[in-house]
């Protein structure tokens, strides 16, 4: 394996005390330590926080637009991460899937929406920021399951040089078709950031509070 699963850090509550439980995936060049900071922004605090964090601090080398062998073996061992972590935290400290929440960033969340949508499930919240799903644009979308209304928030630049706008919109499209509860924002000329918009959308989701929140 490339990445190793065991390589994570935690924020927040303690795992065997927090009643939700957020995972959070760095981008390209980031790392755990990074990708925590934003647990400082998230105003439930009930959450435990815990980031894995990728050989060379890069999930897979190529863009996500590539096809996916061009991101192997890489990618497979990415996805694989994402599996055990969720695994420990069920198993280990006994957090059902609607206590899950997820939250990427850039590579980070392709990687996370990616594998939401491969074990798509009623989760608590799925939050990509300026991501896609991963592969080419005829890249067949057979996934199974049903996320039997998770609210999952994509938000990202309308002019993003990495994440075009279009597979923003055409995720969204997919993840609703699987039974999510989807909001989709476009930030007009915003850079490739994290924005005070994108996280009170967050928080607001979090919350329950999705008709202050859809906006789509």
């Amino acid at each position: 394996m490339i990445h190793n699963p065991n390589n994570y850090r935690t924020a927040g509550k303690p795992l065997d005390e927090a009643s939700k439980v957020m995972i959070l995936v760095h981008g390209r060049g980031g790392s755990a330590r990074d990708i925590l900071s934003l647990s400082n922004y998230i105003q439930d605090k009930d959450f435990a926080f815990i980031a894995p964090e990728a050989e060379g601090n890069t999930w897979y080398p190529q863009s996500f637009l590539r096809p996916m062998h061009d991101n192997e073996p890489y990618l497979s061992s990415a996805l694989e991460v994402m599996a055990s972590i969720r695994a420990r935290l069920q198993s280990d400290y006994n957090f059902k899937l609607p206590q899950i929440y997820w939250l990427g960033f850039s590579q980070g969340a392709c990687l996370m929406l990616e594998f939401v949508a491969r074990n798509a499930m009623e989760y608590g919240g799925v939050f990509g920021l300026s991501g896609g799903l991963i592969g080419p644009d005829d890249t067949p979308r057979n996934y199974e399951g049903s996320f039997s209304n998770t609210p999952i928030f994509l938000g990202c630049s309308d002019i993003d040089s990495h994440i075009p706008k279009t597979r923003v919109l055409d995720s969204g499209r997919i993840f609703e078709q699987m039974g999510a509860d989807v909001t989709t924002k476009l930030y007009p000329n915003f850079p490739h950031s994290i924005n005070e918009d994108e996280l009170n959308v967050v928080n607001l989701l979090i919350a329950g509070d999705r008709q202050t929140s859809a906006v789509s």
